[in-house]
Parts: structure tokens; C-alpha cells; sequence
């Protein structure tokens, strides 16, 4: 038999809506645990974000180091001989700067995207918003 809806001095349900009955302490456990869970699987995917960052990072440093050496060397060779060789390079390096600055842009925007998600859970859900920054 379901348990009935506590009842007030007044005779109107505490809190309760209509067809609702309070929730139980294992119930609110189970809440908590899928918030947790949800929360873990969000911060999981901020890392893999960040990870994503970091890598756009170093994608975008490599052909300027590249860029900074051709230009430190230029006075051992001669731009015009080694032209054929240096385009490619050139273009190589504009597709590993446009991969950085992709990998970048969109690694901060989904990091965003998960804090707002992380601050909704803890709008939600008061009583465990303490244990999350």
C-alpha cells in the first residue's frame, strides 16, 4: 500500500503536489546519486575539453617555432632556390595555425558550456551545491 501524503494541522499537504507523495530518504539518496553522476560525467567531459585545449595550444605553437627558426636561419639560404620547398611549409603552417585556432575557439566554448551546465545542476539541487566550486 503507498504511503499517503503528510498532512498539516490545517489539513493541506505539506509541500506536497496533488497525486505526489513525499519522497523517501532512500529516494533522495538515489536523486543525489544521479546528480553526482551526472555531474562526474560533466566534469569528465570538461577535462576531455581542456585536453582538447591544450592540444590546440601546442598545435598552434609548432609552426610558429618552425616560422621563428626559417626566419633565424634565413641568411644561410636563399629564399628564391628554395622557394619549391618553402610554399608547402608555408601552407602546412597555415593549416596547423587554422587547426590551433579551431581547436582553441571551440575546447573554451565547450568549457563554457559545461560550467553553465555544472551551475544549473547547482541552482537545482541546493544541498549539493556545497560540495561543488
Amino acid at each position: 500500500m503507498p504511503a499517503q501524503p503528510l498532512r498539516a494541522r490545517d489539513g493541506s499537504r505539506s509541500g506536497v503536489k496533488i497525486g505526489e507523495r513525499p519522497m523517501t530518504g532512500d529516494e533522495k539518496a538515489g536523486m543525489d546519486n544521479t546528480v553526482l553522476a551526472e555531474i562526474q560525467l560533466i566534469l569528465a567531459e570538461k577535462r576531455t575539453a581542456l585536453a582538447s585545449l591544450r592540444t590546440g595550444i601546442a598545435v598552434f605553437a609548432l609552426p610558429l617555432s618552425v616560422l621563428s627558426a626559417l626566419i633565424a636561419t634565413s641568411k644561410y639560404y636563399d629564399v628564391v632556390r628554395v622557394l619549391p620547398f618553402l610554399l608547402p611549409l608555408l601552407v602546412l603552417n597555415l593549416g596547423l595555425i587554422v587547426l590551433g585556432c579551431y581547436l582553441v575557439i571551440h575546447s573554451i566554448s565547450r568549457i563554457r558550456h559545461h560550467d553553465r551546465l555544472i551551475k544549473q545542476l547547482k541552482k537545482e539541487h541546493s544541498a549539493i551545491a556545497e560540495f561543488i566550486d
